[in-house]
């Protein structure tokens, strides 16, 4: 009995005992995982459910083929259909997200850091990384105060809005730095945000030397962050561990915070075999 492969883009399927349409079943098959991956992509970086249409647009795919990716993947939970239609990430990715993390050495040293720093100071701690021209935060330990942090786990801003995004492209040359800027570089919601790159630039090599970045009120009102970069044994900057505090306490008891984050940076690259003194 001949088998038959179905795809979204060939939904009647090809005779595999034909070289050549076992060719253009297995093209079918890659354009239907791109197709899904768009799909998955796009959620993921406008960070908000959307509808079919708006999806297919953003895609450049036909109607009729997103709603046979959308249908396929609502079903086997990779995505979630909302009571409006709208379509947000599953169920299914969450757990993979979390199967891949306990893989990772290196979060789990992180977080277990991260932890330990927060009791430490008593004040909300973030581990982020860099994804493409934004700031992403991969873990974070809220403090016992009743300071409400805006960005959480997951959340995404551009690079120039936050200490920690200066950090993590201070290692790379200056032209490369500048050029990033150039492209990423926007107006934060308080309008106090540096936006000039040669400036973000120049500020991003010294905050990466000081090992230390301190950003006030850049990104929300009245909120301070002070960051210290994760360096890997290549010297490059592959996450940083930060504080984020209230402005004003921030700057009464400066000392004490700056110490607490850099040696808590330091402390994860000599678990990791990254720094050796």
């Amino acid at each position: 009995m001949d088998a038959k492969i179905s795809s979204p883009d060939d939904p009647d399927g090809a005779d595999p005992t034909d070289g050549e349409s076992t060719k253009v079943a297995r093209r079918s098959r890659v354009s239907g995982i791109d197709r899904a991956l768009q799909v998955i992509d796009y959620l993921y970086e406008t960070g908000s459910p959307l509808g079919v249409y708006a999806i297919a647009k953003a895609v450049k795919a036909p109607l009729s083929t997103i709603y046979v990716i959308v249908d396929d993947l609502v079903e086997k939970n990779m995505l979630t259909r909302n009571a409006d239609g709208a379509l947000w990430l599953g169920p299914r990715l969450y757990h993979y997200g979390l199967a891949y993390a306990r893989s990772l050495d290196f979060m789990s040293v992180a977080t277990h850091e991260m932890h330990d720093l927060c009791r430490e100071v008593g004040e909300t701690v973030q581990v982020c990384g860099r994804d493409g021209d934004h700031m992403l935060v991969l873990a974070m330990a809220d403090g016992p105060s009743h300071f409400q942090v805006a960005s959480r786990v997951g959340t995404r801003v551009p690079l120039n809005w936050t200490a920690s995004g200066r950090l993590l492209v201070g290692h790379l040359a200056t032209d490369e730095r500048i050029e990033l800027f150039r492209r990423c570089a926007r107006s934060s919601p308080t309008g106090r945000a540096e936006v000039d790159p040669a400036a973000l630039s120049e500020a991003a090599v010294k905050a990466f030397g000081d090992r230390l970045s301190i950003q006030a009120g850049e990104s929300d009102y009245a909120v301070a962050c002070i960051a210290s970069p994760i360096c890997d044994r290549d010297g490059q900057c592959v996450a940083t561990i930060s504080i984020v505090l209230p402005e004003q306490k921030a700057f009464s008891d400066e000392n004490h915070y700056t110490a607490h984050v850099r040696a808590s940076a330091e402390r994860i690259e000599k678990v990791m075999g990254w720094r050796n003194h």
